[in-house]
């Protein structure tokens, strides 16, 4: 249960970044410089964890070099070349495995598209409705799936594309798309949307296959490093020089730094490897309640009851697949 909510929780934070960044369009920032904070902060974050966790692991090693000291010399009266042996094999046993450049460079890359989703989602925004924009990029719910049947050659099971169909239609809903007046909108912002579903759903897999011995910490901050690396390529990071950083932009890429660069991948890196890919992009519908809640309260804009009942059916369809695992394991323990 508790991977399960740990990539619930990671999801749900992703859906408080769209409020953010309207917000930080709204202060005349631009597409580079969100992304480049979001991931700068992000990444800070995540050394500074992956440091508490090696200082952490080396006072725990340490203790218990103490303790297999203590005991040896016990011994050490009657069995002095046991001890010899004992304290070798203590050191051997206590080593921290080391990644190598290769382990590295492979994480990073894992990493690349938090980066790709953040850019292009933010980017469609500029061309399409932001409750367009959502629609499309919760097409990761049936791309991931489909990557899983195709991979495993196995056919998804009944409770699993039933919970697909409510994730879709709930969404339609929620997202106020029923609503709107049919028109044409900019190819370019649809396949951004479209684009950024895809690079998602690369995450979610990816952040579950990448090194999954390395702890938690480690993984995410080499990932999230990678996915700096490449969004300072792509945009220059002026902003570090020409002191923009220290205005109301640097409270912006902490708080989408947080929520969208440090939370969800360490969530991410401790859940998926045990929940599998499927089940983890279908919990990634969280992020669509979230999403229209801060709209409603946040930025004042108005949700109709259409709306809210298509939250409530996402609600359902996240909450399904749990529902009925638990409904199979009352029944079996009752026989």
């Amino acid at each position: 249960m508790k991977y399960l909510l740990s990539v619930l929780i990671g999801a749900s934070s992703y859906g408080i970044l769209s409020t953010i960044v309207v917000l930080a369009y709204g202060q005349g920032y631009q597409l580079g410089e969100v992304v480049g904070t979001q991931l700068l902060t992000g990444c800070i974050l995540a050394w500074l964890l992956a440091l508490y966790t090696g200082w952490k692991e080396r006072r725990k090693k340490g203790n218990t070099r103490v303790e297999s000291a203590s005991e040896s010399i016990i011994s050490v009266e009657t069995k002095s070349d046991n001890l010899l042996k004992s304290q070798q094999s203590v050191k051997s046993s206590n080593r921290s495995p080391r990644l190598t450049w290769k382990q590295r460079l492979l994480l990073m890359l894992a990493g690349t598209p938090t980066a790709i989703t953040g850019l292009l989602y933010y980017h469609s925004l500029r061309y399409i409705p932001a409750s367009l924009a959502i629609v499309l990029l919760f097409q990761f719910t049936w791309i991931s799936v489909l990557i899983q049947a195709v991979s495993k050659r196995q056919r998804p099971n009944g409770i699993t594309m039933l919970t697909l169909v409510l994730l879709l239609g709930g969404t339609l809903f929620a997202a106020g798309l029923m609503e709107q007046k049919t028109g044409s909108f900019p190819m370019i912002g649809i396949a951004l949307g479209l684009l950024s579903a895809v690079s998602y759903t690369l995450f979610i897999l990816f952040s579950g296959k990448a090194i999954p011995s390395v702890h938690p910490a480690y993984r995410s901050a080499w990932m999230i490093t990678g996915g700096l690396v490449l969004v300072f390529i792509l945009f220059p990071p002026q902003f570090l020089f020409n002191g923009m950083l220290w205005s109301q932009l640097l409270l912006f890429g902490f708080l989408l730094g947080l929520f969208g660069a440090f939370i969800p991948p360490v969530l991410f890196a401790i859940g998926v490897p045990h929940i599998g890919g499927g089940m983890a992009g279908i919990l990634g519908a969280a992020e669509l309640p979230v999403a229209v809640l801060l709209s409603s309260f946040v930025l004042h804009e108005q949700v109709t009851p259409l709306q809210w009942g298509g939250v409530i059916i996402v609600l359902l369809g996240v909450m399904l697949p749990e529902l009925y695992k638990r409904r199979a394991r009352v029944v079996e323990y009752s026989n």
